[in-house]
């Protein structure tokens, strides 16, 4: 058999996405593309254009002038399922200075910008830490900062999960005070000390293991116009959009959907989407069990 049916290897189907992926989101791809990313040989980079073609014989022809292979109008993607959110996650990690523009795939990079938001301080000795008996399955001793108290306490905990609620990073732990699984922001761990075996496992914490679904529609009160529009922003299909969330963050979520108040409250155009399943918001799903 020959390559162009062989099995590709990891390497060859990495860089033949990557070709793909150029084609598909900026129009062409060339040879330096490919060296500058995967550090691979002049040869090896024409290999792969060439095995590219071989694969997907339709998609992509040679530019004399521009010296670059670039999509053609029948251009069908092969080897890679196009995601946008993919793109515009590695749009944003760059921006924000978590990927080096080096390792993105994006080549030419559209000028970005998002809401600015104030970084939390997450110490790194602590994250370490916390990071290292959810491994292995251990409690830690904390020293938190809550809100609910003036002084910050020592406690045991036993962490079992990281989570983000879309602005602050926290901890999903048992706590031995309050006997009971709550989530801890990392910023307010002023210090650690003491580790021993956990008192108990990460499968006990019902909050964190069982999800509900959450479905959204458009505001009864827009126009169809806006409605229509509405579905469109977030993805919905017969008029709803179904958003499946672990218990534990149930609160973040409603929070952050603007759905954690009441609509009446908001006009329409603001408040945009309402809960066509208020049901799953029983008294035991609202307890978010964060210790502020």
């Amino acid at each position: 058999m020959g390559e162009a049916g062989a099995r590709l290897t990891w390497g060859v189907e990495r860089r033949l996405e990557f070709i793909e992926f150029r084609l598909f989101w900026e129009g062409g791809v060339n040879r330096a593309d490919i060296i500058e990313m995967f550090d691979v040989s002049v040869p090896q980079a024409s290999k792969d254009l060439t095995l590219y073609q071989e694969r997907a014989p339709r998609n992509a022809i040679y530019d004399k002038s521009a010296k670059r292979y670039v999509a053609s109008e029948n251009f069908r993607p092969c080897f890679l399922k196009p995601d946008p959110h993919a793109y515009l996650s590695q749009l944003r990690s760059v921006a924000d200075g978590i990927l080096e523009s080096s390792d993105s795939w994006i080549g030419s990079l559209p000028p970005y910008d998002a809401a600015a938001t104030p970084v939390r301080g997450v110490n790194a000795e602590t994250l370490r830490a916390i990071v290292k008996v959810i491994r292995r399955a251990e409690a830690i001793e904390i020293k938190y900062q809550s809100l609910s108290r003036p002084e910050p306490k020592w406690r045991w905990i036993t962490p079992h999960a990281i989570g983000f609620d879309g602005f602050r990073w926290h901890m999903r732990a048992y706590c031995e005070i309050d006997r009971d699984f709550k989530d801890f922001l990392l910023s307010r761990v002023l210090e650690t000390r003491g580790i021993r075996t956990g008192e108990i496992e990460a499968n006990a914490d019902r909050g964190w293991q069982e999800h509900v679904v959450l479905e959204v529609g458009p505001h009864p009160d827009l126009s169809e116009t806006q409605k229509k529009v509405i579905a469109l922003d977030y993805g919905m299909s017969g008029g709803k959009a179904k958003v499946r969330v672990r218990r534990a963050f149930l609160y973040y979520t409603l929070k952050r959907l603007g759905l954690d108040g009441d609509e009446k409250v908001r006009r329409p155009q603001d408040q945009q989407i309402v809960l066509l399943n208020p049901q799953v918001l029983a008294a035991e799903t609202m307890s978010h069990g964060t210790e502020d």
